[in-house]
């Protein structure tokens, strides 16, 4: 697949630059898209839930009342989940809820995702280029001079620029990246991906080695 590459101001470089089929053209692996998102959205996870059960709760142990002629239920303390401040039954408790997954199916679900974005033409080539100071407004003209729409964008740079990312950080609708941070969840959560010229062949050169 052949893209054009871009000017900041939306003009044609003159230049283009040819996809990677083995990055950009493969057959989307949905599964192993799935599964990838799933352990990135589950590492997110705290997992710092916690309730007290009837052992933690700070209530008095002296039993309510004689366990026989009280015309009710035998009740032995304040504790139990039935009553109100009670302990709760089976209530969360803190947990890890990280899980490993296959770097080849991680590797998988990256190209996945990367050939879906490519296949609906929501990948735009961009010279590189630097900001002088962190300029919301700037940044915004930017994208629009892209075409890069309103909705859900991914600006994925070779490397760290502190402008680039306090410019765009008032920006809900656009998530600025580097390579680095690349990651299938971030690709199929935005509509459309701004790559500045090199960062295919950067993650071309990861999945062929």
């Amino acid at each position: 697949m052949e893209l054009k590459v871009l000017k900041i101001d939306g003009t044609e470089s003159g230049k283009t630059v040819v996809l990677d089929e083995n990055v950009f053209g493969v057959t989307p692996n949905d599964h192993a898209i799935y599964l990838d998102v799933v352990q990135y959205l589950a590492n997110q996870r705290q997992g710092t839930a916690k309730t007290k059960d009837r052992s933690e709760v700070a209530y008095s142990t002296k039993k309510l009342g004689r366990q026989k002629g009280g015309g009710g239920a035998r009740h032995g303390s304040l504790k139990a989940n039935i009553f109100v401040g009670g302990g709760r039954v089976f209530g969360p408790k803190p947990r890890d809820y990280r899980f490993k997954l296959n770097k080849k199916v991680k590797s998988l679900a990256r190209v996945s995702a990367l050939s879906y974005k490519a296949q609906e033409n929501a990948i735009t080539i961009v010279e590189p280029f630097a900001m002088d100071a962190p300029k919301t407004k700037e940044f915004l003209g930017i994208l629009d001079a892209l075409k890069a729409g309103s909705r859900k964008v991914l600006f994925v740079l070779p490397e760290n620029s502190n402008n680039i990312f306090l410019s765009s950080r008032n920006l809900p609708e656009v998530k600025v990246i580097t390579v680095d941070e690349i990651n299938t969840y971030t690709i199929m959560n935005a509509n459309t991906m701004v790559l500045v010229d090199g960062v295919q062949d950067i993650l071309a050169s990861r999945v062929n080695r």
